[in-house]
């Protein structure tokens, strides 16, 4: 028989949200099974009326009683760290799944030397300063949690669930003990912001993909290819990558499979991704020589200034057009988009037209933030029509990337002095595994009133196919109430071509999109 002296490795398993210890019964009886010690999270206020790993300590219940607290995402990372405490194996893997991932990773820095593995379920990335909220799917939930962060989430309806992460695979046995199992989600838990100091780097990781909700292992290759800085450490030899063809709760929808690859995963196995192959996309160089050009920084507004016209010429102020960088990208980017030499060569180029490129420094961190990255382009075209060089009636933005959003705004109501709209390689659609957005960000659905509002579109044809396909249905619902679109194909150009492909057609292509806005502007 087995003594506990045997025992090398312990599971700390974490589920959420609404969700406690005993979702994870079948995957933890496997796991004792194949020799491992495991404890199953019920994290505080958590609790279904079953015992749980994490009995509330004294003063818990003091203040429970008093109504003096409130149970939030510190509280939960208390609970994690008082279960890997009570490890007796040398070995502890920790198993974030969904919201759960913040308390495992505010646990894990706080016991870092006990920790072997990270495992990351089915869930996002969260980096320092980012709440759970922001991967909240519900924009009606998201707004009442930031307009009142202490309000306590009832438990999902039956027919709910599906909004909080895929269900594929579950019976409806499943979602009647999903529900059984559920408590009410504390709101703090979700609004306060996670807080990491960087104790973690090194730790082995493991991500598991549960492909019903669209996030595959290809996928992720693709944006590590893209040579986007945020998803280079996915690259590492010491993460790994499981897939799992089942929706968002598998420790229900196929438990033996589940604890089968945690076990993969504790010994280090997985699929190990390729690092970009070329340098970092924020170091990459424009694809077009764009002669340097005077810039002035005003707030969060870079404006690159076209040569002063000669003395005695007409007309004092300039045409501009805004530059949307891409995203989301991390709050602590080094060097920021807007000194990339992809943004100053676009600025820079505009300007050599005669036009005021600027480039705008926007909030788009995580899927929640397009209202805040909305508001912030919103603000800098004011600021921008303010400027006594800029002629105000004579303005365009230009979106890149995951910014294709953003143009949601400006099609739904277009402004008198918005002279054309520009998309490159944009995303136009919500993208498989994005939780969060708020669902108004629909382009293709503001296209009927974009009223004749000239679109400038640049589509690569080796896009990643999530993209694509967000394209395609743009191009569609265009056709169909003859918006103004103006369509520049790059058939042998990828995401990002005009930073890492420099060919006379992907030159041609830019150059051509770029004579597109500048010929609305001065009309």
């Amino acid at each position: 028989m087995r003594s506990d002296h045997d025992i090398t490795t312990a599971f700390i398993l974490a589920s959420g949200p609404f969700t406690g210890g005993l979702l994870w019964e079948r995957v933890g009886d496997r796991l004792r099974e194949a020799g491992a010690e495991v404890h199953a999270a019920n994290l505080t206020g958590m609790d279904t009326g079953t015992d749980g790993d994490v009995p509330p300590t004294e003063t818990e219940t003091e203040r429970e009683r008093d109504g003096d607290a409130e149970v939030d995402l510190e509280t939960h990372i208390a609970d994690v760290v008082r279960l890997i405490d009570r490890v007796a194996a040398p070995e502890v893997v920790l198993v974030g799944h969904g919201y759960a991932i913040h308390p495992v990773l505010g646990a894990a820095q706080q016991r870092v030397k006990r920790v072997a593995r990270i495992v990351y379920l089915d869930c996002g990335l969260p980096q320092n300063g980012d709440a759970a909220v922001a991967s909240v799917p519900d924009a009606a939930v998201q707004a009442l949690l930031r307009e009142s962060p202490g309000t306590t989430l009832p438990v999902p309806e039956p027919d709910q669930w599906q909004s909080w992460g895929s269900t594929a695979g579950l019976s409806a046995a499943d979602l009647d003990r999903l529900r059984a199992l559920a408590a009410p989600q504390p709101g703090r838990t979700l609004t306060q912001p996670l807080r990491l100091t960087g104790a973690l780097t090194g730790v082995p990781t493991s991500g598991i993909l549960c492909t019903a909700g669209g996030v595959t292992i290809a996928a992720v290759q693709a944006l590590v290819s893209s040579g986007m800085p945020q998803f280079q450490a996915l690259a590492d030899p010491a993460v790994g990558f499981f897939e799992l063809a089942t929706g968002h709760w598998p420790m229900l929808s196929c438990p033996d499979e589940l604890a089968a690859t945690l076990l993969r995963a504790a010994a280090g196995d997985g699929h190990r991704l390729s690092p970009a192959v070329t340098r970092p996309f924020q170091e990459r160089p424009f694809l077009l020589d764009a002669p340097h050009a005077a810039r002035v920084r005003i707030g969060n507004v870079d404006l690159h200034l076209p040569e002063p016209r000669p003395a005695g010429a007409t007309g004092a102020r300039y045409p501009a057009v805004l530059f949307v960088h891409g995203g989301p990208l991390p709050r602590d980017m080094v060097p920021a988009p807007r000194d990339w030499p992809l943004y100053l060569g676009y600025a820079r180029l505009a300007a050599s037209e005669g036009v005021v490129g600027a480039v705008v420094a926007h909030r788009l961190h995580t899927p929640a933030d397009y209202p805040t990255a909305a508001a912030d382009v919103a603000d800098a075209l004011e600021l921008l029509r303010a400027d006594p060089r800029v002629d105000p009636e004579r303005i365009a933005v230009w979106f890149f990337s995951g910014a294709g959003l953003l143009l949601t705004d400006y099609l739904a109501a277009p402004p008198p002095w918005l002279r054309c709209v520009a998309a490159t390689y944009p995303v136009l659609a919500v993208s498989p595994g994005w939780r969060g957005v708020d669902p108004r960000f629909a382009p293709a659905a503001m296209l009927p009133k974009s009223v004749g509002l000239p679109i400038v579109l640049t589509r690569a044809g080796l896009e990643s196919p999530e993209i694509a396909e967000t394209v395609s249905a743009f191009l569609a619902a265009g056709r169909e109430c003859s918006a103004a679109v103006e369509l520049v194909d790059v058939p042998e150009a990828r995401h990002g071509f005009d930073a890492h492909e420099p060919t006379e057609r992907t030159r041609a292509a830019v150059r051509r999109a770029m004579d597109a806005v500048c010929a609305h502007l001065r009309r």
